[in-house]
C-alpha cells in the first residue's frame, strides 16, 4: 500500500515533519518513504490511500490499561460514595471483577478495542482480572485482540485477596499464556505476569511468583498508588513499598509498575538504579484523590516512566492534557510538565517499552524497517507547525475525533472513520446485555 499526500510526522529524535510526502508499505512494514511525486512514481502499481494532507503519524501507545472495567461505564455504586481507594477497590472494581464471566471477559476487551482503533491508540498493555473465570480469559482477550488487529501486551492480576487456590490459579495463567505466546510467537501479541498491588501480595505469593518466572520475563503490577499500599507495607513488613517489591524480586528491566503516586525520594531512586518501567496515569490518579505522582522528580533522576490510562477511554491524548494540567495545578506553577516533557512519556518511553515486548518491530517511530502502526489526523491547523511545538499542537489543537484512518501491521482498521474489523453495532448492542447481567451480578454480592 502507498500513502500519498501526506504530511508525515517521524516522531525520531530529532523529530521531523515531512510536507507533501508518501510511504509505501510492504509485509506490514514501512519499507520507503520520500517525496510525493517519487515514490508514485517508484510504486505505480500499489494500491494507495490518498492522505489528502492529513498528518501522518505513528499510532499512539497506552502502556497500562483494563480492558476488563468497561462494563463499569455508568453503574451504580450501592450506599455512600467510597472515601479512598481501597474503598473504591472494595465497593467497586473488586466485586466488579468477580461477576465476569468469559463472555463478558471477551466483551468488554472488544468495546475497549473498538474504542482505541477510533481513537489511534494501535498498542496496549492490559492488566486483567477475573476471580471466578480465571483459566483461559488471557485467550478469551487474545482472541478479541486477534481479531481487532490491534497489538497488545497482556497479562493477569496475580492476587492473595480471592484466596489462595485462585491466586495459584492466577500464576499458572499468567505461566500457561507466556508459553503459549513464546511457542506460538504472534506478531501482535506478547505476555508479562500480572500482579495487583503489595497490599494484596503475601510475601509466600510473591516468592511462588517469583519461582516460577521464566527467564527475561517481568512482572507488571499496581505500585504505591494511595497511602493505604505505603501503610500497609510499612506494619506488615516494616519497609515502603518500592523496597519491599526489590527485596521480592520484583523490580528490574523488564518489569511495569503502574502509578508509584506515594513514593519517595530513594525509592525514586530504586526504580532508577534497577531500570524498572513506570507508568502515569493522571485521569484515574485525580478520579480516585490519590494526589499526584512525582513524575518530574523521576524523569530527573532517570527513571523510565511512560503513559497509561488505568482503563479510562484510549483516547491518549486526552490523557497527555490530564498530565500537562494536573501537575500544573497541584504546583501552583505553570512551568511544571511541559508538553515536551509529557511527549517524552506518550511517544518515546512509550515506544522504548513497546520495543522491549515486540522487538522486531521498531514500534513509535516512521522510518524504513519500522511497523507500519499507523494514524492518519485531520488536523490542519492555523499557526505554523514545527517539530518544536508539535506537542504544544497536541494539547491545545488535537482532539480524537481527527483521526480519520488507523493501521496496524500494515493493515487497515479504520479507514474515513468507517471500522473495518469490528462490527461495532452487534458489539455494543451484545455489551449491553451482558453489561445488565454483570451489573445484577455486582448487586448480589451487597444483598
Amino acid at each position: 500500500m502507498l500513502i500519498t499526500n501526506a504530511v508525515i510526522v517521524t516522531w525520531e529524535t530529532p523529530n521531523r515533519i515531512l510536507e507533501k510526502h508518501a510511504l509505501f508499505i510492504q509485509d506490514g512494514r514501512i519499507a520507503d518513504l520520500g517525496p510525493d511525486a517519487a515514490l508514485r512514481k517508484r510504486y505505480p502499481e500499489a494500491e494507495t490511500l490518498d492522505a489528502g494532507g492529513q498528518l501522518l503519524m505513528p499510532g499512539n501507545i497506552c502502556a497500562h490499561t483494563h480492558f476488563y472495567g468497561a462494563f463499569a461505564r455508568g453503574m451504580a455504586i450501592p450506599g455512600e460514595p467510597p472515601r479512598s481507594l481501597p474503598g473504591i477497590l472494595e465497593k467497586l472494581w473488586w466485586p466488579l471483577d468477580r461477576s465476569l464471566r468469559p463472555e463478558d471477559i471477551r466483551y468488554s476487551a472488544l468495546v475497549c478495542l473498538i474504542d482505541a482503533i477510533r481513537h489511534g491508540t494501535t498498542t496496549l498493555f492490559d492488566h486483567h482480572a477475573s476471580p471466578n473465570a480465571i483459566e483461559g480469559s488471557l485467550d478469551l482477550i487474545a482472541e478479541a485482540v486477534e481479531q481487532a488487529g490491534v497489538r497488545a501486551v497482556l497479562c493477569y492480576e496475580v492476587s492473595d485477596r480471592d484466596g489462595e487456590a485462585k491466586a495459584r490459579a492466577g500464576i499458572q495463567e499468567n505461566l500457561r499464556f507466556l508459553k503459549k505466546v513464546a511457542g506460538d510467537k504472534p506478531r501482535r501479541l506478547a505476555a508479562t505476569f500480572g500482579l495487583h498491588a503489595s497490599l494484596t501480595l503475601s510475601d509466600a505469593t510473591l516468592a511462588a511468583c517469583r519461582e516460577h518466572l521464566p527467564e527475561g520475563v517481568g512482572f507488571h503490577i499496581h505500585a504505591a498508588e494511595g497511602d493505604a499500599d505505603q501503610f500497609d507495607s510499612l506494619n506488615r513488613y516494616g519497609m515502603r513499598v518500592v523496597q519491599r517489591l526489590n527485596e521480592r524480586g520484583i523490580l528490574g528491566p523488564s518489569s511495569i509498575l503502574a502509578h508509584c503516586v506515594r513514593v519517595d525520594e530513594p525509592e525514586i531512586d530504586l526504580l532508577a538504579e534497577t531500570r524498572t518501567w513506570v507508568t502515569h496515569q493522571p485521569r484515574s490518579n485525580m478520579n480516585n484523590g490519590v494526589g499526584v505522582a512525582p513524575v518530574e522528580a523521576m524523569l530527573r533522576r532517570g527513571v523510565r516512566l511512560g503513559l497509561g490510562n488505568d482503563g479510562f477511554s484510549n483516547a491518549m491524548w486526552e490523557e497527555w492534557k490530564a498530565a500537562y494540567l494536573l501537575h500544573k495545578a497541584w504546583h501552583h506553577d505553570p512551568r511544571r510538565m511541559p508538553a515536551s516533557e509529557v511527549a517524552r512519556m506518550a511517544i518515546h518511553t512509550n515506544a522504548e517499552l513497546a520495543d522491549l515486548f515486540f522487538p522486531a518491530a521498531r514500534i513509535g517511530k516512521i522510518v524504513p524497517g519500522a511497523a507500519a502502526d499507523l494514524i492518519l489526523v485531520d488536523y490542519h491547523p492555523h499557526t505554523p507547525l514545527t517539530p518544536d511545538n508539535l506537542p504544544w499542537q497536541i494539547i491545545f489543537g488535537f482532539h480524537e475525533s481527527m483521526v480519520t484512518a488507523t493501521i496496524v501491521d500494515g493493515k487497515l482498521l479504520m479507514k474515513d472513520r468507517q471500522l473495518l474489523t469490528l462490527d461495532e453495532e452487534e458489539i455494543t448492542a451484545r455489551a449491553r446485555q451482558l453489561a445488565a447481567q454483570v451489573w445484577s451480578r455486582y448487586e448480589e454480592q451487597f444483598e
